[in-house]
C-alpha cells in the first residue's frame, strides 16, 4: 500500500484491534462485576478477596478471548505460545494488583464500603488496570515478532502490515554521520 492510504490502513488496522481488545473487555468487565458481587452478597467475602477471585477468573476468560478471537491471526509454535501465557499472566497479575489497589485503598484507606462504592470504586481501578492491560498486552504478549512476518500475516487478511512496535532500534544514520567526521 502507499502514499495516502498506507496511515489510515494502520489506523484502521488499530481500531479494528482496540475493537476486539474491548469485546473480550467488555465480556470480562461483566464476568469481573458478576461474580465479584455474587461472592460478596452470597458468600459474604471480604471485599478486596472477592475482588481478586473476581478478577482471576475474568482473567482467565480474557486470554481465551484475547488468544482465540482478538490476536487468532498470529500463529506460533508451542514455545511461543507457552512464552505468551507467561507474559499474559504476568502483566495481568500486575493489572489485578492496580485494580484491586484501588479498591483497597477506597475500601480500607477511605472507609468507603458499601456496595455502591464497592462497585464505583472496582470500575476506577478496572479501568485504570484496563489501560495498562492493553498497552502490556499489544506490546509484549499478543506481538508478531519481526517485520516480515507482520507482512505475512496483514497480506493473508488483505490488509496493512500489523502496527507493533519495532522489536529493535532504528539504526540512527544522522548520527553515525557526525561519529564518521570527528
Amino acid at each position: 500500500m502507499s502514499g495516502r492510504h498506507a496511515v489510515p490502513s494502520r489506523w484502521g488496522h488499530l481500531y479494528r484491534e482496540i475493537a476486539k481488545f474491548g469485546l473480550v473487555g467488555l465480556s470480562g468487565f461483566v464476568i469481573n462485576l458478576g461474580v465479584f458481587n455474587l461472592v460478596r452478597s452470597v458468600a459474604h467475602w471480604q471485599t478486596v478477596r472477592a475482588s481478586v477471585l473476581a478478577t482471576a477468573i475474568a482473567i482467565m476468560g480474557n486470554y481465551l478471548g484475547l488468544r482465540y478471537f482478538a490476536y487468532r491471526d498470529q500463529t506460533q509454535d508451542e514455545r511461543s505460545r507457552r512464552k505468551e501465557l507467561v507474559l499474559f499472566l504476568s502483566f495481568s497479575a500486575i493489572g489485578l494488583v492496580i485494580e484491586n489497589s484501588v479498591l483497597y485503598a477506597t475500601t480500607y484507606g477511605f472507609g468507603w464500603d458499601s456496595p455502591l462504592a464497592n462497585n464505583i470504586c472496582k470500575l476506577v481501578g478496572i479501568g485504570i488496570a484496563t489501560v495498562f492491560r492493553f498497552w502490556s498486552y499489544r506490546t509484549w504478549v499478543f506481538r508478531v515478532a519481526g517485520g516480515q512476518q507482520d507482512r505475512t500475516v496483514a497480506d493473508s487478511r488483505g490488509g496493512a502490515p500489523a502496527f507493533h512496535a519495532p522489536s529493535a532500534a532504528p539504526p540512527e544514520p544522522l548520527l553515525a554521520a557526525f561519529q564518521e567526521k570527528a
